[in-house]
């Protein structure tokens, strides 16, 4: 889920295995939650890869589906 944050920040939800991390979008670190340091890799690697997407999404409100993590 994509939204902006008190500090005007674009940040996106990851929810795995029962765990939460909260993400800039643009400096892809996690500002709040309890993922482990593997989670917090693999979902970088995964926002890198779908950087375009997630600026779409949030530019043109069209919010859609991305692939998951693999």
């Amino acid at each position: 889920m994509l939204y902006v944050d008190d500090n005007i920040n674009i940040v996106y939800n990851i929810h795995i295995l029962g765990e939460v991390g909260v993400f800039d979008i643009k400096t892809l670190e996690m500002i709040e939650g309890d993922l482990p340091a593997k989670g917090q890799s693999l979902v970088r690697e995964w926002a890198e890869k779908h950087e375009d997407d997630l600026l779409k999404i949030w530019n043109t409100q069209e919010f859609r589906k991305l692939p998951p993590l693999k």
